[in-house]
């Protein structure tokens, strides 16, 4: 539709007044000019300019089921409750997301295990900040079996009928220290699957289901260790080495995120989980087969676990 004659330009807005055309809009420029100054001003003041807030925040993600859980739930909780206009979780493998959180392409890294990663933590600490364990309790990992199986030692397991030792990703510390050390320590006549750690715990499962004999990878926190009924092998001879102790897991942040977001900050440092808690909120992704909706569920749920993190994030700001 035309505008009427007297609405239309007789001139393009962004160019200059023609000389001797009048001083209402030299007078109203300046008056824009002076309001756009007072709201950038306030903007800077405030802080808003450097948040994350509307520009988003980026979360690494290696798809172990704990990683999984508690980035979903990161994401529902800043969108939903702090306003984030968007969280995104972007599928990584652990050595690029170390490197993605120190380069700044990730704003964290939620899944870090100490002492296994600690080489890759070491190459990047001077870029990255790392904040204290988000896991409360003690965590356990290393070989295990089904409980039906009459064993409770790996120097036992060449006297099974197990063929295979399924494992997960090879760039996990626990996949490298079997390869290297459990099965030349023992002599083990298993052979080692590499596998995603979804393919490995679907096999699991359909072994488990048929009563066979079989070797795996497992660690807590995990829904494993409530579906399936199993045993930790020892290592007498420690092959695992450090594995065979209990680790953190904690989280890295990009080394600018406390003073561009420290509401963001301020939430990842307060997020605490016991293994109750991260067992059920995995528990719930499961059962609702979406991790943001799983995720929302559990914080809808336990919002007396979840409201200290918002309020911190809130205080922060």
């Amino acid at each position: 539709m035309r505008r009427p004659a007297a609405l239309r330009w007789t001139r393009k807005p962004w160019e200059a007044p023609a000389i001797g055309e009048g001083t209402a809009t030299e007078k109203s420029g300046r008056f824009l000019a002076a309001i756009l100054a007072l709201v950038l001003a306030a903007l800077v003041a405030t802080g808003c300019g450097g948040s994350h807030q509307d520009e988003g925040i980026k979360l690494g993600n290696i798809g172990w089921d704990e990683n999984v859980a508690v980035s979903n739930l990161t994401k529902v909780l800043l969108e939903d409750d702090l306003g984030y206009e968007r969280v995104e979780i972007r599928t990584e493998g652990l050595d690029s997301a170390f490197r993605d959180v120190a380069s700044g392409e990730l704003d964290a890294f939620q899944d870090v295990w100490l002492p296994n990663q600690e080489d890759l933590l070491g190459g990047v600490a001077g870029d990255v900040e790392h904040l204290d364990p988000w896991f409360l309790d003690e965590t356990k990992q290393g070989m295990a079996v089904p409980a039906y199986m009459d064993v409770s030692s790996i120097d036992q397991l060449d006297d099974t009928n197990a063929q295979f030792i399924f494992g997960i990703e090879p760039s996990s510390v626990m996949m490298r220290d079997v390869a290297r050390g459990v099965i030349p320590a023992y002599g083990l006549k298993q052979k080692l699957v590499e596998a995603p750690t979804a393919g490995m715990l679907a096999e699991v499962g359909r072994r488990y289901d048929a009563r066979e004999e079989f070797v795996f990878l497992a660690w807590s926190p995990h829904w494993m260790n409530q579906r399936f009924d199993i045993r930790y092998l020892d290592d007498p001879k420690d092959a695992m080495g450090k594995t065979n102790d209990p680790a953190e897991c904690s989280t890295i942040l990009s080394g600018g995120l406390r003073e561009e977001d420290p509401a963001a900050h301020a939430f990842m440092d307060a997020l605490a989980l016991t293994e109750e808690q991260i067992n059920q909120l995995e528990q719930a992704i499961n059962e609702e087969g979406d991790p943001l909706a799983g995720a929302r569920r559990w914080a809808s749920e336990n919002r007396g676990v979840v409201r200290p993190w918002i309020e911190a994030a809130k205080d922060a700001r």
